[in-house]
């Protein structure tokens, strides 16, 4: 008899980045599609923040790659979250409308994610950071792609909790990046991919 496929098993890959990109490198949006791209092509689910800008691309890199997406919006309702936040609603298969604003939307967005990817950023970003690298989250951050990601080295230093969380790694390449979280998530999934 066939093992049923087991859907809860994919890898979940969050991405985050800001909204806002004026800030960002020049080929930011490029590398979070790239981003999507190879989330995609591992057979990952991409979940982001159900917004504009640096994940808004991702989800399009992973939608053009035939991916799923999720995205775990701040708002209550589909009308709250176009009207209110005017955020979008396309390149998505599924969007969870949480109610829980901003800052309670980041803590969900990263603790339904197996691993983390930062781009491009500004406080939000950072924020969704420091609650991936509390929970001892697998970290991806995407460099030279400007904003709050390029002052990571530098919280994590401050903090002096470099030990707290080994699982952080680095790449200015979106393939290199993901396939340097795959591998962490092979040793730290029970049922690796």
């Amino acid at each position: 008899m066939n093992k049923p496929a087991h859907n809860h098993l994919k890898l979940k890959i969050c991405v985050s980045g800001a909204a806002d990109t004026a800030h960002c490198s020049a080929d930011a949006l490029d590398k979070a599609k790239a981003i999507g791209k190879e989330i995609a092509t591992i057979g990952a689910i991409l979940v982001n923040g159900a917004t504009t800008g640096f994940p808004y691309w991702a989800a399009i890199g992973a939608k053009e790659a035939g991916g799923a997406t999720i995205g775990i919006s701040p708002a209550a309702t589909e009308k709250e979250h176009r009207e209110t936040f005017d955020l979008p609603l396309d390149y998505m298969d599924m969007i969870i409308y949480t109610g829980a604003g901003m800052s309670g939307r980041n803590l969900l967005l990263t603790r339904s994610s197996d691993a983390v990817i930062i781009g491009c950023g500004r406080i939000g970003t950072l924020n969704e950071f420091t609650i991936a690298f509390e929970d001892k989250k697998p970290i991806g951050i995407l460099t030279e792609t400007g904003g709050t990601t390029e002052l990571i080295d530098e919280v994590i230093a401050e903090s002096h909790r470099a030990k707290d969380n080994p699982l952080v790694v680095y790449s200015n390449d979106p393939k290199e990046l993901v396939e340097k979280l795959v591998a962490i998530l092979k040793r730290e999934k029970i049922d690796a991919v």
